[in-house]
């Protein structure tokens, strides 16, 4: 289930005895962690009501053993069980073997017979859910398969992230643009708990209730520099001397790290020269197919990845690399400056 039906059941009043969260997304588990406590454990929770455990230093039968345990003291309990990924079997070959046959065993027993009023949540934030560790989730469901009560913590997407943030902004009484409010939402890049930080940060540093404005937010929200990137990459397209220069001075005025910026470029170079391999023609399709692919992708920087590859031909697209490739040896090497180096790189791609 999504977080939103997790939200929806708690307040049908529906909560199961055990649940299983997977996935990275932190803010959604955070908003549903407190759900579920507020629900389960009305007058608040202490360290005898809310009970935390690390499979990767308690074992799964310690932790069923606690859970059976009953307590005059707290006949309410919510047990977080983290790193549930940790109680995995690591023998060669997926296998078992009896301590793992037993965890299992037992975990099942507990979910048919489970403790009345404790409710047993297992979390594994660990991998992605799509992408190279998609594998690896479904190993942790298979392991978990006798809890039905999942709940899949996948990153915001784009409108989503918009969504949220707007809500963040009217919750603590932030004026800002749309594009400034956008700016935001491609900077922390789905992650709900930074797009929290930065607002905050925002609204701190506009307490006399002005406007916030794009300029603002690029000097301001970590990562913002990166649009200045997009823009060096633009003017290099257009084989506009003047205008690279321009973004490069500005990263610099910025207080950019220039080999960060440098590596910014490169996979703006690789995405671009990915998209023509894969034939795509329109930053929907650019959208659809990295997405797909598990790499974070937002409309905005489909767009500028689908505009780089009108611009840049396969061909020059690859000779880019290869110079972006030896830029970055040079700035490991003796030299005047690391703007003098980038400074250079910008020309010969012209």
């Amino acid at each position: 289930m999504t977080p939103q039906q997790f939200l929806s059941a708690l307040k049908k009043g529906s909560v199961a005895s055990t649940y299983l969260f997977v996935g990275p997304e932190a803010w959604q588990r955070r908003r549903c962690k407190q759900a579920l406590v507020d629900q389960v454990l009305p007058s608040g929770a202490d360290g005898e009501t809310f009970v935390r455990h690390d499979l990767s230093e308690t074992s799964l039968v310690e932790v069923l053993e606690d859970a059976r345990s009953l307590s005059l003291f707290a006949p309410r309990r919510v047990i977080w069980v983290s790193a549930a990924e940790a109680a995995l079997p690591r023998g060669r070959g997926g296998e078992e073997g009896e301590g793992g046959r037993a965890a299992t065993a037992e975990l099942r027993a507990y979910v048919e017979d489970p403790t009345p009023g404790v409710v047993l949540v297992f979390d594994c934030s660990r991998y992605e859910l799509e992408g190279e560790d998609k594998a690896r989730v479904q190993r942790v469901r298979k392991f978990y398969d006798c809890i039905e009560a999942v709940v899949e913590f996948a990153p915001l997407d784009s409108g989503e992230a918009r969504r949220l943030a707007q809500e963040l902004a009217q919750a603590v009484g932030l004026r800002i643009s749309p594009a400034a409010l956008q700016l935001v939402v491609e900077c922390c890049a789905g992650d709900g708990l930074r797009l929290e930080a930065e607002i905050e940060k925002l609204a701190l540093f506009a307490c006399d209730g002005r406007m916030i404005s794009e300029a603002e937010v690029t000097q301001l929200v970590s990562s913002a520099q990166t649009t200045t990137v997009f823009a060096l990459v633009a003017a290099i397209a257009r084989r506009d001397v003047q205008a690279a220069l321009e973004a490069l001075e500005m990263l610099v005025r910025e207080g950019e790290y220039l080999p960060l910026a440098l590596a910014f470029l490169a996979t703006q170079f690789r995405l671009a020269l990915a998209g023509h391999e894969a034939g795509l023609r329109s930053g929907s399709q650019v959208l659809g197919y990295f997405s797909k692919l598990g790499i974070p992708m937002w409309p905005s920087r489909a767009e500028q990845i689908a505009q780089t590859m009108q611009a840049f031909a396969p061909e020059r697209l690859r000779r880019a690399i290869q110079r972006v490739y030896e830029t970055d040896l040079a700035l490991r090497d003796t030299r005047p400056d690391d703007r003098t180096v980038v400074e250079r790189l910008a020309v010969s791609l012209l």
